[in-house]
């Protein structure tokens, strides 16, 4: 059983020094990289939620946004579910990284105005080619987190995300998926990839938004 009255808990004994640390590493590098770094119990709820989730609960993973929209296999090939305050336990993720937001911007003065995130599913053979997630100009989606829910990770499972500090590095940071590592950076300042996985393999992916409204319509919708 979930103890789901992990929030003031964790938060009091140790979020705030995970906000802190990523709200430094952003400010001095741009990224963060936090292994294990994860509530246990608020890992362990979305673990057990993504066991109890059916397939027809997923979509092919798309590029593009709006009517560019768009389903690529050869540039991504995964499936995603997006979260929302329904379940227990995305009710207790959306309110988690709400305190980060209300942190991040207390720090940070990012202005972050909103959050959209969905679970991910590679299954063997899937991959996601080098991208960026959010292009220069187009100030929507600030700062990216990347949550991963796989317990016991080997080597040999392959499936890293690979962090690049700019558009000219070939080399990266390869980052292991291991359950409750917790990876945040600038939206458009990193590309990165996900390498071929050997094993299924589970994460969150999400964005924290700007609102960059124009003609009166809100963008991101509310």
């Amino acid at each position: 059983m979930v103890n789901n009255d992990f929030r003031q808990h964790d938060y009091d004994a140790g979020n705030p020094g995970l906000f802190a640390r990523i709200a430094d590493d952003i400010q001095d590098k741009g990224y963060s990289i936090n292994p294990f770094a994860l509530p246990l119990a608020l890992g362990t709820c979305l673990l057990e939620q993504i066991n109890t989730m059916g397939d027809d609960e997923f979509e092919h993973g798309r590029i593009g946004r709006e009517q560019l929209l768009m389903k690529n296999q050869f540039v991504r090939k995964n499936e995603i579910c997006w979260i929302t305050n329904e379940s227990e336990a995305g009710k207790d993720w959306l309110q988690w990284t709400s305190e980060m937001q209300t942190f991040l911007n207390r720090r940070l003065l990012l202005g972050l105005f909103s959050f959209e995130s969905h679970f991910s599913h590679y299954a063997v053979g899937d991959f996601y080619k080098r991208h960026v997630d959010a292009h220069k100009g187009d100030a929507n989606r600030v700062l990216s987190i990347l949550v991963y829910l796989n317990p016991d990770w080997l080597a040999e499972s392959e499936g890293e995300l690979v962090l690049y500090k700019d558009d000219i590095d070939q080399e990266g940071i390869k980052i292991i998926p291991g359950f409750g590592t917790v990876v945040v950076f600038l939206s458009e300042d990193f590309p990165h990839e996900v390498l071929v996985t050997q094993r299924d393999r589970y994460a969150i992916a999400g964005w924290f938004r700007v609102n960059s409204s124009v003609l009166g319509r809100i963008d991101p919708p509310t």
